[in-house]
């Protein structure tokens, strides 16, 4: 099975060694995205701004693979406070439709640049 690496600049750029998402198949990986803004590459401020730019990394990444989180089978979330995880049901529930993913809640220690909220994603693409 070949192996597609998606990239886009509408996301931020990977910031070790990792693609932001790779397509194998009719599956695609969605790499864990935090709340950089994709332009500065700076962490946006404050929990729920950056519960808002997860999901809009993770809509860019889906889009530059010709789909969308509609697609997404799997969610994992990692939180460095689980107090947080009832802003992550609201927000979901404007970035994702019914059927939702599966989906885990994680809570961490740490985030990578001191992230509040990271998510990744597991995407199939339906037959269009």
């Amino acid at each position: 099975m070949m192996r597609q690496i998606i990239s886009t600049a509408a996301a931020p750029a990977a910031i070790g060694t990792y693609s932001q998402a790779v397509r194998a198949g009719a599956t695609i990986y969605l790499s864990g995205q935090i709340g950089l803004d994709p332009a500065s590459m700076t962490l946006v401020a404050g929990i729920d701004a950056q519960i808002q730019r997860v999901f809009d990394n993770l809509a860019a990444v889906a889009a530059a693979a010709g789909a969308t989180l509609d697609d997404a089978v799997k969610v994992n979330i990692y939180l460095t406070d689980l107090a947080h995880f009832g802003q992550v049901n609201e927000a979901m529930a404007r970035y994702f439709k019914e059927p939702y993913p599966a989906r885990a809640a994680v809570g961490v220690k740490e985030l990578p640049r001191g992230a509040l909220v990271e998510a990744d994603a597991v995407l199939v693409m339906a037959e269009r």
